[in-house]
């Protein structure tokens, strides 16, 4: 049960290193991922898209903890 548990907690890590990665280099994976004439409409999803990612690996490290 403690491996399920520690796994549950890794995952959860990773997301929420996921989401934290997306929000701060959002403006580099809009250059390297699409070819927008718009960056900053790029950016503002890829910062929003890692927002939602880092508060469900952050929920999902509070329920596996408790």
């Amino acid at each position: 049960m403690e491996i399920i548990n520690l796994i549950g907690m890794l995952i959860a890590l990773l997301l929420t290193m996921l989401g934290v990665i997306c929000i701060y280099d959002a403006r580099k994976l809009a250059k390297k991922y699409f070819s927008f004439h718009d960056q900053n409409e790029g950016s503002k999803w890829f910062k929003l898209g890692g927002f939602f990612i880092a508060m469900i690996g952050i929920i999902s490290l509070y329920f596996t903890i408790f």
